[in-house]
């Protein structure tokens, strides 16, 4: 028989109930304001159902009545400084950290309601409403709201989509050195999703300040938690990763608050993470106003027993027994919450005929679409602006890779903001491909290496550049991971802008590299420009040589919105003319380059095709004007240097080495088609590689990607639809 040992998790895993003497340790003011946000919260929730049921929620109405309590528990402790994101169903968080950060501690909540507070909940229902009065101007809606000053970074529709986000809040919490600390609030439907145990992994690794506040309602829409996990008690996650968990009953916010401030306490003092498992009840259906019963996932029976412990109740109940509050003090508070909630709807909708309707003046101009998808790059104005040609500093021939490490280090060196997070960027003499080379040495603190774990590093960074205090640089090391961390990328970094109102900044910097014809694979050979122009919140950049990518990644680094760079490993090893010395000039964004001039067909292309396309025009003899674009983004895409050229050729090619099915240039050939058509003497030709994506296979591989034969061929074909067909030794080579 084999000798046999139980082991145990090194961290701790408790329940926690409140006692007479915790209810007693709060004190009166403590608990009536608690009880009077619970009134504001519940009284908010039950105008947002009565709207919806008139039709005028438009979109979903997920209800936190029943597990609000949980939520004014746990954020009564929390401080302006603290940060908080919240889940799909997160009115109750948001109000309750709103609520934390307004009222005053010497406020008599019987007294009348501040009118900072009332605007609170007053811009709250508008923005569930989509109205322009809303802390969002009508683009959250429901399930997004925001409101940076108050510390609400954003409640989030993505099931644990904001997870990740408050793990990197609760790492700029922690290098700021404030003492501050960030809540995440998530379901338990959140729990399994891998966003979830990536981001506690990280948490814990890195000793972050942060609370995984674990709201289990039993219910992910209609599915039993038993039908989730086998593990229902979901705080028993924190052992995996190292992390202090509490469980506790959330419908007493006593109780849950008592727990918070255990898990606040510990995290102040530099303990790292906790999970609070706050088991709750939410009274209605998903969403709307009816219950779950009638549904037929669950019994009225069920139903009722949870509704005797409303945490309203509770909190009521516990004030008035001590005679902190009477019997008709708590109901007067009930009645002016609900007066106050009913005076609200009343300036946002209007009678309108046996109905109501929403003010029409109050919604968004259809103007404002578009408006906030992207910043104005006013934070670049003044820079030093150069091209290669005009150069002050001096320049001399430079290997791709060492300008991409140089100008990196050059960057962290005047900006104490930025870091660089990836895998294995510290050690192998600069990441897989040297990228890095000499920062980890030079900046110990801030070339941080990630375990495999995109989604949640991704994630991570785009909380600490929605906090706002630092600048991470990201490095996807090939560009297909995007995919395993597509719900933060797109979803999350590339929408924030644009979804929160149009004013959150998003600094974050992507290095991503393309690995056509390195032997890799389907899995490791994506071009991604074609990926992330679906994006329009991302700004792309694709250098192609040493000179180009410092001026380009200058100006990535100093941009307020999400930025790709694209590299290519063919031209790492590869030397070209760069800095010698200055690294400190920029290149703008969304300005294009013509590299080699010509009349008879313009090619617009970018990284490793450039210097492809240039070799192929001047073996064949044929006057191309080749534009090397640098800028690929819509808003990027330089249509006046792409014009005057098309106007003088009258001819097109978009150029690029990837597959068709995974295409950056058929959103550009459709563009020009629109913008150009009256020009062309013939349709905009294109120049790309197979269906499949590129194969292990030497012989497969090469037959998937563009490569010189396929320019010269693509060259020739242009010329020769357009009645010019090209001859080389005698012989035809349309």
């Amino acid at each position: 028989m084999p000798n046999i040992e139980n082991l145990s998790y090194s961290a701790t895993w408790q329940e926690v109930r409140a006692t007479p003497k915790d209810w007693d340790n709060l004190g009166a003011k403590t608990v009536v304001q608690m009880l009077h946000h619970l009134h504001l919260v519940r009284a908010f929730e039950e105008v947002v159902l009565e709207l919806e049921s008139q039709g005028l929620v438009h979109g979903p109405a997920h209800s936190s009545i029943g597990q609000d309590g949980g939520a004014v528990g746990a954020v009564s402790l929390l401080r302006s400084g603290d940060l908080i994101t919240g889940s799909h169903r997160g009115h109750h968080q948001f109000l309750a950290k709103c609520l934390a950060h307004l009222d005053k501690a010497d406020r008599d909540p019987r007294g009348p309601l501040p009118d900072d507070i009332r605007t609170m909940l007053y811009r709250s229902l508008a923005e569930i409403l989509g109205l322009a009065d809303g802390f969002c101007r009508g683009r959250g809606g429901s399930m997004h709201l925001r409101w940076a000053e108050a510390g609400a970074l954003g409640t989030n529709a993505i099931v644990g989509g904001g997870v990740p986000l408050a793990t990197g809040a609760a790492w700029a919490c922690k290098r700021r050195g404030e003492g501050n600390v960030a809540f995440t609030f998530l379901g338990d439907g959140a729990v399994n999703i891998g966003a979830v145990p990536e981001s506690m992994n990280l948490a814990a690794l890195w000793s972050l300040p942060i609370c995984f506040f674990i709201e289990n309602n039993g219910y992910a829409v209609s599915t039993t938690l038993s039908e989730e996990t086998r593990e229902g008690r979901l705080s028993s996650r924190g052992g995996a990763y190292g992390i202090p968990a509490l469980r506790v009953d959330g419908m007493d916010p006593v109780t849950v608050r008592v727990a918070t401030q255990m898990a606040v306490d510990a995290m102040r003092g530099g303990s790292g993470p906790w999970i609070i498992e706050a088991d709750l009840y939410r009274f209605f259906h998903h969403s709307g106003g009816l219950p779950g019963s009638a549904f037929g996932y669950r019994s009225k029976d069920e139903e009722a027993a949870w509704r005797e412990r409303d945490p309203l109740l509770t909190l009521a109940r516990g004030a008035t027994e001590r005679k902190w509050l009477t019997a008709d003090e708590n109901a007067a508070m009930r009645a002016a919450a609900r007066d106050c909630m009913q005076e609200l709807a009343s300036r946002l909708t209007e009678k309108d005929g046996n109905k109501r309707r929403i003010i029409p003046t109050l919604w968004p101009k259809p103007e404002f679409r578009d408006e906030g998808l992207r910043g104005d790059l006013s934070e670049l104005d003044g820079v030093r602006y150069e091209e290669l040609e005009a150069a002050s500093g001096k320049v001399g021939e430079v290997k791709f890779i060492d300008a991409v490490a140089n100008v990196m280090g050059r960057r962290m060196e005047q900006d104490e903001r930025i870091f660089c997070i990836g895998e294995d960027i510290h050690k192998l003499k600069g990441g897989t491909n040297g990228a890095t080379r000499g920062l980890a040495a030079r900046f110990p603190d801030r070339i941080i290496p990630a375990p495999i774990a995109e989604q949640g590093f991704v994630g991570l960074a785009g909380g600490v550049a929605m906090e706002g205090h630092y600048r991470p640089v990201v490095e996807l090391m090939y560009a297909d991971f995007a995919l395993v961390a597509a719900d933060q990328l797109f979803n999350q970094v590339g929408k924030a802008r644009h979804m929160f109102g149009g004013d959150t900044r998003m600094p974050l910097v992507l290095r991503s590299k393309c690995a056509i014809g390195t032997g890799y694979g389907s899995q490791h050979s994506m071009d991604p420009a074609g990926l992330y122009a679906m994006w329009p919140g991302w700004r792309i950049i694709a250098p192609s040589t040493p000179f180009d990518y410092v001026g380009l990644m200058n100006s990535a680094l100093q941009c307020e919105d999400p930025v790709l760079v694209i590299e290519h490993v063919e031209l790492y090893n590869t030397s070209g003319m760069g800095p010698l010395e200055d690294y400190d000039y920029y290149i703008p964004l969304g300005k294009a380059k013509v590299v080699r001039p010509g009349t008879a067909f313009t090619v617009l292309t970018y990284l490793a095709m450039t210097p492809l396309a240039i070799k192929a025009a001047e073996e064949l003899g044929v006057d191309a004007e080749i534009i090397d674009l640098r800028s690929l983004d819509r808003a990027g895409i330089d249509w006046e240097t792409i014009g005057a050229s098309v106007r003088k050729t009258s001819n097109v090619v978009v150029l690029e080495q990837g597959s068709v099915t995974a295409s950056y240039g058929a959103m550009l050939a459709d563009e020009l088609q629109r913008r150009l058509f009256d020009y062309l003497d013939q349709p905009v030709k294109r120049i790309h590689g197979g269906e499949a994506s590129p194969n292990v296979s030497k012989v497969l591989e090469r037959a998937a990607f563009v490569g010189l034969d396929e320019v010269r061929a693509g060259f020739a074909g242009v010329m020769a639809d357009a009645g010019k067909p090209l001859t080389q030794a005698g012989r035809k080579l349309a």
